[in-house]
């Protein structure tokens, strides 16, 4: 269903308005979008990782350990490959205080340095 003149002008306004006034917000969503759209990455990863698997079930009939190590990296090169892409949303870094270091580090630094 495609959305009216008016409701599109709407709808360009309200997202003009949100990243004005939260620009953050804005930021992580567009990071979010970008990083997880390349689905050909994901499924290259998924069919290596199949064809991997089916290696080294061919290579335990076959009884050949070294065919099974290299089935092995071709399943591991394929699960890199599918999940290469995918980023969690929302998580970040531990907040950092004024002299660079992280929370538990000024916590680790008050109770040894005040002894």
């Amino acid at each position: 269903m495609a959305l009216s003149e008016r409701e599109q002008k709407l709808l360009e306004e309200m997202e003009r308005n949100l990243i004005e006034q939260d620009a953050g917000f804005a930021n992580r969503v567009r990071e979010v979008g970008t990083s997880n759209k390349n689905a050909r990455k994901l499924v290259i990863g998924v069919l290596t990782m199949l064809v991997g698997l089916g290696l080294l079930v061919f290579a335990v009939v076959l009884q050949v350990a070294f065919f099974g190590v290299v089935a092995f990296l071709v399943m591991v090169i394929g699960l890199v490959l599918a999940t290469s892409n995918f980023q969690l949303p929302g998580i970040s870094k531990a907040p950092k205080s004024k002299g660079g270091q992280t929370f538990f580090e000024d916590r680790w630094n008050q109770r040894f340095n005040n002894d």
